[in-house]
């Protein structure tokens, strides 16, 4: 069985963010030269997430509403985490929610998605640099 580990590196400018990485995993696919296996792809930061959903618009627009409904921002004094000096307690939450990983099956040397499953990563506290890591092990 072959292994396969790369780092993807994000510095996104935006507190929140959503970022299609299909290319890059994709890329991180055909460098292994695994055929049949499985893909994990995971935020390695507790304020980002990785899942799977549409690459499509007005998706994202009700996921970031529906987010900042769910935890919102601001007042940063809401939540008991910012006691720390922080400000990022509701990207903690956000992340719980979204998720930290995604394993995709590897089938004929491809992602084996359904009908417009796409990988995205999550920006919940932008503005510094964060990694997504990506695992392939198989054939």
């Amino acid at each position: 069985m072959k292994s396969y580990r790369k780092e993807l590196w994000f510095h996104l400018h935006h507190r929140m963010e959503l970022v299609n990485i299909t290319a890059d995993v994709e890329d991180c696919l055909r460098e292994s030269g695994i055929r049949e296996g499985l893909c994990l792809v995971n935020s390695m930061h507790i304020t980002s997430s990785v899942f799977i959903n549409d690459d499509e618009r007005g998706l994202h627009q009700d996921y970031a509403k529906w987010l900042e409904r769910l935890a919102p921002h601001e007042p940063v004094s809401q939540y008991l985490h910012n006691r720390t000096g922080e400000d990022n307690g509701d990207a903690h939450l956000k992340r719980q929610v979204m998720g930290r990983e995604v394993v995709v099956a590897v089938t004929d040397g491809r992602l084996d998605f359904g009908p417009w499953e796409r990988i995205f990563y999550g920006e919940f506290d932008g503005r510094r640099r964060k990694r997504v890591l990506v695992k392939i092990i198989g054939e």
